[in-house]
């Protein structure tokens, strides 16, 4: 949950220098406004804001064009196992974001729309609108954030927001304009994108952040069982050239099991350990590094523990990644290398390829297949994966991104596409299914990737 990371500092600042006239007699205290955090991973790259300094909104829209060609080459062109991309060999509007930031006096909101593939792909994996009527995934599916809270001047500002939010666990954010990579290392991209609840932004110095959430679930629009979702983020950046995150959560997020208890650690770090931006050769470099574990206890599985006949297999989730990036052209290229790999015993991460039992396939009509062939995640099915990218990015102004990557991804047991797709025989979802078929799945694919990020 990915990480995000939000610009309502940055906005709220931009709010509040507005209303502030040079007769005010308390300058307020704006966190972070000392540091600059446009070359980190999961950041806004954007040093200044093109729209004018409107006093109770500031507007932004984000735009993401992808094409990818899969070397496995399904007959169907589906992506299975990515929240990034879903479609092979074709141009792609993967996301359409607008929308902007409110503010009158101490009261702020925040809403971006989510049109494009994402509004389909990041939802399905969600099974919360399962429990209950009204089709959650319908009524959020086409809102990456939408919240509404209160800011109180004390210390460095302490926010209270509630409604639909960002996650920061995994680093990467949602928006794929801030992120160094395009498609996400296992440990981002099985880490959640949102959060539907409530947390509050505590500002207690100028580089440190407290943030406690009280949410419905893991990426969850609903609530599995009775207990809500509980974690929290702490964010400290002591100077302009690190910054530092823990994200940790503790809720109960497997439908009908009451009793399995789910824990995450987030952690990461950010360097920016070279940085001369008159050079006329390398002006940056940086590396980001995430270390993750978690585990899901009880209702017939042992977490981290040694699996028995008494308590279950054990059932954790552990992964890394890793990205160095290298700025050139007076910081109009960049060049990334990175990857990183995961375990997930039980699979309760793992993002299904073949969909979910749910919902439960139609017996008349012959060319359904969603739910037909169930992705297994049984307690004690081992999941082990890695990955390795690299990419080169044209960015002539801070509002455009050219993308240019090429991506490995393996697995321990078949899990990508292959050349028989995911669909049907034929790669038709209008075609009636041979008995025989099967789902093609393969334990590695390799694949090159072109997008287009654009942001005001």
């Amino acid at each position: 949950m990915k990480r995000i990371l939000f610009l309502p500092i940055l906005f709220w600042g931009l709010a509040t220098h507005a209303q502030t006239t040079p007769s005010d007699s308390v300058q307020p205290k704006i966190p972070f406004e000392d540091i600059d955090m446009s070359w980190a991973n999961g950041n806004d790259r954007r040093t200044e804001n093109i729209f004018p300094n409107l006093k109770h909104f500031v507007p932004s829209v984000m735009l993401d064009v992808n094409y990818t060609y899969s070397f496995n080459n399904p007959n169907d062109n589906t992506v299975v196992g990515s929240t990034a991309l879903t479609r092979n060999n074709e141009i792609t509007l993967s996301a359409l974001h607008f929308g902007g930031d409110f503010f009158y006096k101490n009261a702020r909101a925040r809403f971006m729309t989510q049109f494009g593939t994402r509004s389909i792909v990041v939802p399905r994996n969600d099974v919360s609108p399962y429990k209950g009527q009204y089709q959650l995934a319908n009524v959020y599916r086409y809102l990456s954030e939408a919240y509404a809270g209160y800011h109180f001047d004390k210390w460095y500002g302490i926010n209270v927001d509630a409604g639909l939010f960002m996650s920061y666990i995994g680093l990467n954010s949602f928006y794929q304009t801030e992120n160094w990579e395009y498609q996400a290392s296992f440990t981002s991209d099985n880490t959640p994108w949102f959060f539907n609840g409530m947390r509050v932004q505590i500002h207690p110095t100028k580089h440190l952040k407290i943030e406690p959430w009280i949410i419905n679930g893991w990426q969850s629009y609903g609530r599995f069982n009775a207990m809500p979702g509980f974690g929290g983020n702490i964010t400290w950046t002591p100077n302009t050239n690190v910054k530092l995150i823990t994200n940790n959560y503790y809720g109960t997020d497997a439908a009908g099991l009451p009793d399995r208890k789910r824990f995450h650690s987030d952690n990461s770090a950010l360097v920016r350990y070279f940085n001369r931006p008159t050079s006329k050769r390398i002006s940056k470099a940086a590396f980001s590094l995430t270390v993750d574990f978690g585990s899901e206890r009880g209702g017939g599985v042992n977490g981290f523990r040694k699996g028995d006949s008494i308590h279950g297999p054990s059932q954790y989730f552990a992964s890394c990644m890793f990205y160095n990036r290298v700025w050139f052209g007076k910081g109009k290229f960049a060049w990334t290398i990175g990857g990183g790999l995961m375990t997930n015993p039980g699979r309760y991460l793992v993002l299904y390829p073949t969909g979910e039992a749910s919902p439960l396939p139609d017996p008349n009509n012959p060319t359904q297949t969603e739910g037909a062939f169930p992705y297994s995640a049984n307690p004690g099915d081992v999941f082990k994966a890695w990955d390795c990218s690299t990419n080169i990015d044209y960015m002539p102004n801070q509002s455009i991104t050219f993308r240019l990557e090429f991506v490995h991804r393996s697995a321990n047991v078949p899990y990508f596409a292959g050349a028989g797709g995911v669909t049907s025989q034929t790669g038709y979802s209008t075609s009636v299914l041979d008995p025989s078929w099967r789902p093609d799945l393969v334990k590695s694919e390799n694949r090159i990737i072109a997008a287009i990020l654009f942001r005001l």
